[in-house]
């Protein structure tokens, strides 16, 4: 491989923070590359700070570097300045670990997590001088890669991609290694040859082995071209995440990062069944980590890495089996050993309890987001977030009287059948939230922030339309004129941003042209709000003859053909259409943990049992309220009642 750091370190003194490349982290590694091993290039297509904490990016790295035919190493996106640099000094894209050439390695695999990251990948490609488009690859070039939440549509990137990886990637890259390892030993002979074979592997998506036909505008057929190449695709899914603890050597970064602490993964999955959240919906079922093996994680992380605060993450951290005694006794584990602090980054408002902020708040007060998501309790019930006013008010009156002074809300706008009056709910639940804090501090204030709603694949939100620019502005416009004068301030996400997202994520094979059209303009960076212009996208849809509305604000039929359908998240087509019925009706499903199984597929698929966890949710949570499913019949017919406002 071709050590690129003799001709990189001269760049570093004409850039912005070049400690972004230089790598030698803690906990980082500097693998030997032999002949016949597989060598990977990971990937995350977004600055240092933003990638380097993500953990699918580190298990993977740390799992590929304990296997003895393989080796990995890491690299992000350089920012601007850094590309301009490296072009005109022709310098190619390279990894941080040791700073070799990405084109001299096996794999270059992307974490995608976010859509607009997607021209960032054809920047990364560009820069390491391979081909974008994957028609034009040789057998000597690296094989692209992608998996992470977005490649449940890969569609939109299928011409630039050569291999998806839906779901875990825990095992799956083990498989992936096998099968490279078998054709780089046999000579490289055909990029095909190789690429067809992956294709058989279960949970790996091989675009080019796929034929789409188009009726007008819409997808007419999806189809394998080869008998050995399978019509769905099965999402990859560890079973016990026991088996997995990862990452045992977190990184440690030499800069300042986002999430900068030690991050220990409790669970994965959610039963909630949030309709608007696909992450909820493709990582089911749920898999909890044991407890003890959560303690060992925390501790030996502290002690390795330093850190003074840690992080219980999953989707919905509050919902682990006995989360107060885990959180009890890692705080008292914790205190006096160097002021140590505990947060849980993603709290269920009606799963906060007094006794997990009093816990949290021993060692030091980390911030506190709640997500009611929407401003009333019928919207809620649309989206299936089965809070309601009391239980947020009394999770803010538990933050407050601990000695919190500031609480963050996040909202949606933009759902489906919202009407103003839930919009202004927003404004309302924000000025009582602060209400119920002056009752214990004059300094209680409140921070909202909105989200335009952009529908994801493979949730029952799928076959809506999202709102356009103009009435997302005018929705976030109502919620700043209700709280001028007050406590309460508002942020909000560009909506001309959502509707670009919408586009990238629900898009079909003819987006790509799109999304190179506006990273050859200079569209790099387009998750940040400085780099962000709808223009270009506009301006590439109408150059591809593509209306922008058919693919975002126009609403889908029950028989359409989606771009994702050939990719299999777990779930059932007909329990998310028919949990799209029962949204429209304002119905909400109680979380499955403490009902009987609805047979959204999650379970069965993977042979997995359906366990009723207890009689009763935790926390005192309002699970029980609204109108539930009931136990008589099948399961389409329950919510299929349910839908029609005839269920129990």
């Amino acid at each position: 491989m071709e050590n690129l750091w003799p001709r990189i370190e001269p760049l570093l003194a004409r850039v912005e923070k070049p400690a972004r490349y230089i790598g030698m982290e803690q906990g980082s590694l500097r693998p030997e590359h032999r002949r016949l091993d597989v060598s990977w290039l990971l990937v995350y297509p977004d600055t240092y700070e933003v990638g380097l904490p993500n953990q699918g990016l580190q298990i993977l790295y740390e799992i590929l570097n304990e296997r003895d035919d393989a080796s990995a190493e890491r690299s992000y996106a350089p920012w601007s300045d850094m590309a301009t640099v490296m072009r005109a000094e022709g310098v190619p894209f390279f990894s941080v670990d040791q700073h070799n050439a990405a084109v001299d390695f096996d794999v270059v695999a992307f974490n995608l997590s976010a859509e607009l990251v997607y021209t960032n990948l054809l920047e990364c490609l560009d820069l390491a001088r391979v081909p974008v488009r994957a028609s034009e690859r040789r057998p000597d070039h690296p094989i692209v890669m992608a998996g992470g939440h977005c490649t449940f549509n890969p569609e939109p990137l299928a011409d630039f991609v050569d291999v998806f990886v839906i779901g875990d990637g825990e095992e799956v890259v083990g498989e992936i290694t096998e099968v490279i390892g078998a054709w780089k030993r046999g000579g490289r002979a055909s990029r095909e040859a190789v690429l067809r074979e992956l294709a058989t592997i279960p949970g790996v998506y091989v675009p080019s082995m796929y034929e789409v036909d188009y009726d007008g505008s819409a997808i007419a057929e999806v189809r394998p071209r080869f008998g050995d190449v399978p019509e769905l695709v099965e999402k990859r899914t560890i079973a016990d995440l026991a088996d997995w603890p990862y990452p045992r050597n977190q990184l440690v970064p030499l800069i300042e990062v986002v999430h900068d602490r030690l991050n220990v993964e409790v669970f994965r999955g959610c039963t909630r069944g949030c309709r608007f959240c696909q992450a909820g919906m493709i990582t089911r079922p749920v898999r909890e980590r044991p407890v003890d093996q959560v303690r060992t994680m925390v501790e030996d992380g502290l002690r390795r890495t330093g850190y003074d605060e840690v992080a219980l993450t999953s989707l919905s951290s509050a919902d682990f089996s006995g989360i107060d005694g885990l959180v009890a006794g890692l705080v008292d584990e914790q205190e006096g050993c160097g002021n140590v602090s505990l947060s849980l980054p993603s709290l269920r408002v009606d799963a906060f309890t007094v006794g997990i902020a009093s816990q949290i708040q021993k060692v030091r007060r980390t911030g506190l987001t709640f997500a009611p998501e929407g401003g009333s309790w019928r919207i809620r019930q649309v989206i299936n977030k089965r809070i309601t006013e009391e239980d947020l008010y009394a999770a803010v009156e538990g933050a407050y009287s601990q000695g919190w002074r500031r609480v963050k809300l996040y909202f949606l706008t933009g759902l489906p059948t919202e009407m103003d009056d839930d919009t202004l709910g927003i404004a309302e639940l924000a000025r009582n939230v602060v209400e119920v804090g002056r009752a214990h501090t004059k300094q209680a204030s409140c921070t909202v922030s909105l989200g335009g709603f952009v529908p994801k694949p493979h949730t029952p939100f799928q076959w809506f339309g999202q709102n356009g620019v103009d009435e997302l502005d005018r929705k976030i416009q109502l919620v700043r004129d209700e709280l001028r004068a007050t406590k309460a301030k508002v942020r909000w996400h560009d909506p001309a941003a959502s509707f670009a997202e919408g586009l990238a994520s629900r898009g079909d094979r003819r987006i790509g042209a799109v999304i190179e059209s506006v990273w050859r303009a200079g569209g790099t960076f387009q998750e940040w709000s400085e780099h962000f212009r709808l223009a270009p996208w506009l301006e590439a849809m109408a150059a591809e003859g593509l209306d922008p509305d058919w693919y975002v604000t126009r609403h889908r039929t029950e028989d359409e053909i989606l771009p994702w359908d050939h990719i299999h998240a777990g779930l059932h087509r007909d329990f998310l259409w028919q949990d799209w019925q029962a949204a429209l009706g304002a119905h909400g499903l109680p979380d499955c943990r403490w009902t009987p199984c609805y047979d959204c597929g999650a379970c069965t698929e993977y042979g997995l049992e359906h366990v009723v966890a207890s009689p009763v949710p935790p926390a005192g949570g309002s699970q029980g309220t609204g109108q539930d499913l009931g136990t008589g019949g099948s399961v389409p017919e329950r919510i299929a009642a349910v839908a029609a406002g005839t269920g129990p």
